[in-house]
């Protein structure tokens, strides 16, 4: 028989997953959805929208744009399954190992796992990697806050020790780490200068993962390499992905322009956002003849929020009844008729699109939990099922103006000459910050909408770094935000809705809410024992934010829309994974060869 000290010691696992059954054994040689004999090579010419200056992850979402070649070049110590909702398999590191109480996890890093230099991943490299992130930016310290603790225990070994227990997510988040290299960035540059891993940069960086950087054109356009002798070629979790020679992505500021380009086969495939465009400007002969195949995916791995967010630092929208007349007073039926062709649906969840949306009236286990906050929400939240108003009609939106109205003359409020004011007396006026066209396009019909309730409105389009500047700071009145949610959300709800994220300059709580039962409320979540707690947690959060009237919830599609040049193929793609794109799809010499060659 073992020692009684080798009986309490955890086991080392493969595979973490948050609830439930892991599918994949210990022995598993490849996910069951990936092509194994995928040919290697080819080129993919990769559509971006926006711009970039920044290479260095550490500060991405802080200063600069990060160019999305970065996540090809940087590897996590884990990697998810795309078909399971929440588990992970092992990437830099081979195995993972915490006790019953989740109070800590250690990683054990891959022998064979090495920089593109051919220098081996250290434990050193995973400290240094949490450490400079956690410092330099505010999404990785929110995420991050409870890990106190990264100490090598081993040569391969890095244990992470939390400031509690029973954080159940907190094992998995940390096999999202994205590791750096150490080495590399306390070294000087090609030009005898300091590294600085608190700057942006555009010096290609030093990477671990399957691509590296070719060449680029500052702000417009990243070539990605396919690393021949990449060490993690025959890793399980990385068998039959990652099958181009070549990745390409070219940044487009507009929309339209980038529709031209690809129309022109100057990029194989495009992502469309805008139902406008989806339904009327794909008409052109290559889509007739087949050549350009456009094609939906379900959007099975997520919710989400989508909304006109309204600034709490504002005196303003700290009145309830304002905000919720702010809701009245947008017509999103009419909206999505004469913008979107009728294709979206209005968002009512802050979960939308999945198991975690509430739904009619707290019962079970979800109405035990908000009855630990009854005092602290909105009485509703107990007595009615949260409904957005519905327009489309002139009756309809006459009455829902007539209750906008109401709820600002109950809150002080009163339109003279025409103008809404406060009780004060002074004039309400909101700006609507936004950073594109098609985000202007939707803030502009807003704009009359607030007009018809007496407030000044107006629309302000300013560009990236000026937006993001003002977003970092908290200067603005209303902006359109949107937050993507996992079908097992946890500690980033600290980051999208916690007291302590509402003043910390970048959090994703742009919104500025502190609201004690939002925190208590968030705690449940994340201390959620199973699957059943953890949706029960997440409808109780979800109708608490809906009655205070935070956001002025916009819209929503099912599916991912893209075309694409016919010269590409993909296996069957898993419940998750989306479009799959690129790391599931290969280059078809055959297809591409029908088509003909690149313009």
């Amino acid at each position: 028989m073992a020692p009684a000290h080798a009986q309490s010691e955890p086991a080392w696992r493969h595979a973490l997953s948050l609830f439930g059954d892991i599918k994949y054994p210990a022995d598993f040689k490849r996910f069951d959805y990936v092509n194994p004999d995928a040919p290697k090579g080819g080129v993919a010419r990769m559509i971006s929208i926006g711009t970039f200056d920044n290479f260095n992850v550490a500060v991405s979402g802080v200063k600069g744009s990060l160019a999305p070649a970065a996540a090809l070049i940087n590897e996590t110590l884990m990697t998810r399954a795309q078909d399971e909702v929440a588990t992970e398999y092992g990437l830099l590191a081979e195995a993972a190992s915490h006790p019953e109480d989740f109070s800590w996890v250690t990683y054990r890093l891959r022998n064979e796992a090495r920089w593109h230099d051919g220098k081996p991943v250290t434990p050193d490299d995973v400290i240094f990697s949490i450490e400079a992130l956690k410092k330099n930016s505010p999404f990785y310290a929110s995420y991050y806050r409870h890990v106190a603790k990264a100490e090598k225990t081993g040569d391969r070994e890095i244990k992470f020790t939390f400031d509690s227990p029973g954080n159940r997510e907190l094992p998995t988040i940390v096999g999202e780490l994205p590791v750096l290299p150490k080495h590399y960035w306390e070294s000087p540059d090609g030009q005898s200068k300091k590294r600085d891993i608190s700057a942006t940069t555009l010096e290609p960086p030093l990477g671990s993962g399957p691509y590296r950087i070719k060449e680029f054109s500052p702000g417009r356009s990243v070539t990605l390499e396919r690393v021949k002798d990449y060490w993690g070629a025959n890793v399980p979790a990385q068998v039959g992905q990652n099958n181009f020679g070549e990745l390409r992505f070219e940044f487009f500021r507009d929309n339209q322009v980038a529709l031209e380009a690809f129309k022109a086969d100057q990029a194989d495939w495009i992502s469309e956002n805008s139902a406008k465009q989806w339904a009327t400007a794909y008409d052109f002969p290559a889509v007739e003849e087949k050549r350009v195949v456009k094609e939906e995916f379900p959007i099975n791995d997520s919710g989400r929020m989508q909304a006109f967010a309204l600034n709490l630092r504002r005196d303003q929208f700290k009145d309830a009844r304002l905000r919720r007349a702010f809701n009245y007073a947008y017509d999103f039926e009419e909206m999505n008729k004469q913008l979107f062709y009728g294709q979206y649906k209005r968002i009512n969840s802050y979960f939308e699109g999945s198991e975690l949306a509430c739904s009619g009236l707290p019962q079970g286990q979800e109405l035990q939990i908000l009855e630990t906050v009854r005092d602290k929400v909105p009485a509703e939240v107990f007595t009615t099922p949260y409904q957005n108003p519905v327009g489309g009609n002139p009756e309809a939106v006459r009455a829902n103006l007539r209750e906008s109205v109401r709820l600002l003359k109950e809150s002080g409020y009163e339109v003279r000459d025409r103008k809404l004011v406060d009780p004060a007396g002074k004039p309400v006026t909101v700006e609507l910050l936004v950073q594109d066209p098609a985000a202007e396009r939707i803030a502009l019909f807003y704009k009359p909408s607030l007009e018809r309730i007496g407030v000044t409105a107006s629309v302000r389009v300013v560009d990236d770094a000026q937006y993001q500047n003002r977003l970092r700071s908290f200067d603005f009145d209303i902006i359109i935000d949107q937050w993507g949610e996992s079908l097992s959300p946890g500690n980033e709800q600290r980051e999208f809705w916690g007291s302590q994220m509402a003043d910390q300059p970048g959090s994703r709580n742009t919104i500025g809410i502190k609201n004690p039962a939002v925190d208590v409320l968030i705690d449940k979540v994340i201390f959620a024992k199973d699957r059943a707690d953890l949706v029960a947690a997440t409808h109780a959060l979800d109708r608490v934010l809906l009655w205070n009237f935070y956001v002025v919830p916009q819209f929503t599609y099912p599916f991912s829309r893209y075309a694409r040049w016919d010269r590409f193929s993909h296996a069957d793609l898993p419940k998750y994974a989306r479009s799959g794109l690129p790391a599931l799809w290969w280059y078809d010499a055959e297809k591409a060869g029908r088509i003909g060659k690149r313009s």
